[in-house]
């Protein structure tokens, strides 16, 4: 049996002049619309170019498939709440556990605001998750929380530090996820967003934090 090859999810070619940017922002921008109005199964380039009013040929010109227009889409999101993330955690004007907990409130929010987009990627995540693109872009974040976790908590191991941020991580992502799969108004932001950082902040003074 042939080995599974990963999907091409990368753009096709970069644009160099301001009529081809213009071009492939209208095409995400339709893109972003029509997975928000239509969800991932219904998802096409033929979707997205009618929406955008480009031909599909010229769609191609920058994307060879429609997984490499979502895993854009996702790689965009990503990015933004990565770095909203990463400011969050280097704010050396704030005490750590209270940068986590900011962490946390900035999270849930994003979340909640974002959630019909962001479950559309969910559901769409199969088409591009396994390609080392993908796995590249999530890096960043994970190597900011370990640089954090060092700080908060030197005495600890390699291996306890890294295991503090995949929980936090992983239960930080599924609980979003679950809290924002239906409208919350911004007092139940607040009150689930201290419980879940109240949790958080527990975990690490039993791991030494101070």
């Amino acid at each position: 049996m042939s080995e599974r090859r990963p999907p091409q999810i990368s753009s096709r070619k970069q644009p160099r002049q301001s009529r081809s940017n213009d071009l492939v922002a209208a095409i995400l921008e339709a893109a972003a619309q029509v997975l928000k109005h239509e969800g991932a199964p219904r998802f096409t380039t033929a979707r997205v170019a009618e929406r955008a009013g480009v031909s599909v040929g010229s769609l191609y010109q920058y994307f060879p498939n429609k997984a490499a227009i979502l895993f854009r889409l996702q790689r965009d999101e990503w990015q933004q709440t990565g770095a909203m993330l990463r400011d969050i955690l280097q704010d050396t004007r704030q005490p750590h556990l209270q940068r986590l907990r900011t962490l946390v409130h900035a999270f849930i929010v994003s979340e909640c605001e974002e959630a019909q987009t962001r479950g559309a990627l969910n559901d769409a995540a199969p088409l591009y998750r396994d390609a080392p693109e993908a796995q590249e872009a999530r890096s960043e974040t994970d190597e900011a929380m370990l640089v954090f976790m060092a700080e908060l908590l030197p005495q600890a191991s390699a291996g306890t530090r890294q295991l503090a941020v995949d929980l936090i991580d992983t239960t930080l992502g599924a609980t979003g996820r679950e809290f924002s799969s239906e409208p919350r108004t911004a007092a139940e932001m607040r009150v689930y967003a201290d419980a879940v950082a109240d949790m958080f902040c527990a975990y690490l003074r039993q791991l030494g934090a101070h």
